[in-house]
């Protein structure tokens, strides 16, 4: 069985994920696609994990794919979470998660409504979906306050949890909303504010084809292995959120090979995809929260020294913004007040290194301009780079 060291998993981070300079991207869809999925919980990482890996870098052309020609498409899909994805590849991820999540939701509003005790069911759900639907038709892109101020089931309160200590009432409209979207029936639009911005404005969406659940699976894990691998059934199994059975049906469908890491582990790479990679010149980068190259597996020890875990990630396992050197992680960064961005290393790496670093830098601080970010799952160092 052929052994795949980290040393080369570094490597093919820096060609597949298009950080290596020489393999930057020239537009925001092969950078989706190259990572397969981009985290999408905090808006202003999808704009910052591509436009580190463009190569030419600028906020107007991720919006252009976002919200003029759709080629890139917001869904609730992998492990409950917001992710961006291409056009091409969302009927994919559509039939390998995004279905079974939207299904879940569903059934919790459903069970809420039944819970309130005041006639709310499906029948009532299906009326105010349409409500929502035909304002939308009417009105063109609104948010959830007009949304709400338009269609008077959407100003609905319910009880949740009642007769409980958590008992609370709450308006319907989010929850509402929330099933339309992961049903893939409308999409988030631009939002109210700047690209840093998660108050977004919601659209009617576009049909996408219907793919069978199996297949689909198969596909989406051949996708990953390409993007990710070598990688263990376990790191498959936690980026996807599917049961163990699911992954090994996925494997076996796409024949993956396995291969041996560093350590003994077995892992997994797409077939004929086993073999060395030529290492490009050393490369830098400056990766937001929740960047797809620090969060594609369970086990990260191949790029992330367990030292520094404490420092990068918050008490919920959230990455932070993260500083890299040719493959490893080696400290963290953070955009101060007056825009400048700081980093601090954790790892000595030399004066070559902290001039690449520096480069990435300014290169970010360019195309940022004016915007200021500030990540949504705040970590101990970027707080302490931000004091």
């Amino acid at each position: 069985m052929q052994r795949i060291s980290d040393e080369q998993r570094r490597i093919r981070i820096g060609r597949r994920h298009l950080l290596a300079s020489e393999a930057r991207a020239q537009s925001p869809v092969a950078v989706a696609d190259a990572l397969v999925a981009l985290h999408a919980t905090d808006a202003a990482t999808v704009f910052l994990s591509v436009c580190a890996r463009l190569s030419d870098p600028g906020v107007a052309a991720v919006e252009r794919c976002l919200y003029e020609d759709l080629s890139l498409v917001r869904m609730l899909s992998m492990r409950n979470t917001l992710f961006v994805v291409s056009d091409e590849v969302a009927p994919r991820v559509e039939a390998a998660n995004a279905r079974a999540v939207a299904a879940k939701e569903r059934r919790t509003l459903l069970k809420h409504l039944k819970e309130d005790g005041n006639d709310l069911d499906e029948h009532w759900l299906d009326e105010a979906e349409r409500s929502t639907l035909a304002y939308l038709d009417h009105s063109g892109p609104a948010s959830g306050s007009e949304l709400a101020a338009g269609v008077a089931a959407l100003r609905t309160k319910i009880t949740l949890f009642p007769g409980k200590k958590q008992e609370t009432v709450q308006g319907v409209a989010t929850r509402v909303i929330r099933v339309l979207a992961a049903e893939g029936k409308i999409r988030r639009d631009r939002p109210r504010g700047s690209w840093t911005s998660s108050q977004f404005r919601w659209a009617p969406a576009r049909p996408r084809p219907v793919e069978e659940t199996a297949r689909a699976q198969a596909e989406l894990a051949l996708c990953w292995l390409r993007a990710y691998g070598p990688a263990t059934e376990a790191d498959l199994k936690w980026w996807t959120g599917w049961g163990t059975r699911d992954v090994r049906t996925a494997l076996a469908e796409v024949e993956a090979e396995e291969v041996r890491l560093d350590g003994g582990a077995g892992a997994w790479v797409a077939p004929g995809d086993a073999g060395p990679e030529p290492a490009p010149a050393p490369w830098a980068a400056l990766l937001p929260a929740l960047d797809p190259s620090a969060m594609g597996w369970a086990d990260r020890g191949f790029h992330l020294p367990t030292e520094h875990r404490a420092a990068l990630f918050d008490r919920s396992g959230n990455i932070g913004p993260t500083v890299w050197w040719d493959g490893r992680i080696v400290g963290g960064w953070a955009q101060r007040g007056d825009g400048e961005p700081v980093w601090r290393l954790l790892t000595d790496v030399g004066r070559e290194a902290s001039t690449a670093i520096e480069a990435e830098a300014s290169r970010l601080s360019a195309w940022v301009g004016e915007a200021r970010v500030t990540p949504r799952f705040r970590t101990p160092l970027e707080r302490e780079l931000t004091a």
